[in-house]
């Protein structure tokens, strides 16, 4: 049986939630002020976390920061009245794996947990990278190739890593575009094709192919 934690000061929106999971087969726990849903969180057997923002005690912000730093395999839910975009997006890239805004459907919110406690935990990204004769230490933002240092820019590296991460993948260059120079630069540009010139430079010509008409991958 699954069992949810619901960090929530208002006792009408914590009954209402507690009794629906409940009737849903959930093992649930209510408590409603920060420092005791971090204790709880930390110690207890939970699969989610409801949490509401506006907690005593301590923000439902820093709870999901002291979560996201040492339980980052627990799945969090914000459920708040915050509902501004700067809140969301705070929400989001502190940790939780979802957010929503008060007054909620009740259904939707047991779909999104359900989501959640289907979903496996994230794995860690590793933090060094090896392709043949290539190394990346992204703790210290190093390339190797031969095991000798080579320099690379903060773009360059980048764009090694996302590449060496998809491994035997083709990522076109819209792709790459977004996710290294996040679409800062004109679409139509060759700006990607520069850099893996740059790349193939530095790091050996045989690392990168082309794929005619699709894109890169890293073989």
């Amino acid at each position: 049986m699954k069992s949810i934690l619901i960090a929530e000061d208002e006792e009408r929106i914590a009954s209402f939630i507690a009794k629906g999971l409940t009737a849903d087969g959930f093992t649930v726990t209510v408590v409603n002020d920060g420092i005791t849903a971090l204790d709880y969180a930390l110690t207890g057997d939970f699969n989610l976390v409801i949490l509401d923002i506006g907690l005593p005690g301590m923000s439902g912000f820093d709870v999901l920061a002291q979560l996201t730093k040492h339980a980052p395999g627990l799945p969090v839910i914000i459920l708040t009245a915050r509902d501004s975009a700067s809140d969301v997006v705070a929400g989001l890239e502190g940790g939780a794996a979802d957010y929503m805004s008060k007054p909620f459907s009740f259904a939707e919110l047991l779909a999104r947990i359900r989501l959640r406690i289907a979903q496996p935990p994230a794995q860690p990204e590793a933090n060094e990278l090896t392709v043949g004769a290539v190394r990346l230490d992204l703790n210290r933002r190093i390339a190797f190739v031969d095991d000798k240092p080579v320099e690379l820019s903060a773009r360059e590296l980048t764009l090694a890593e996302v590449l060496m991460r998809n491994q035997g993948r083709v990522l076109s260059r819209e792709q790459l575009l977004s996710r290294v120079w996040g679409y800062d630069f004109d679409p139509g540009s060759n700006i990607v094709d520069v850099y893996v010139g740059y790349l193939r430079k530095k790091l050996g010509a045989s690392l990168i192919s082309t794929v005619r008409g699709a894109g890169y991958r890293v073989d």
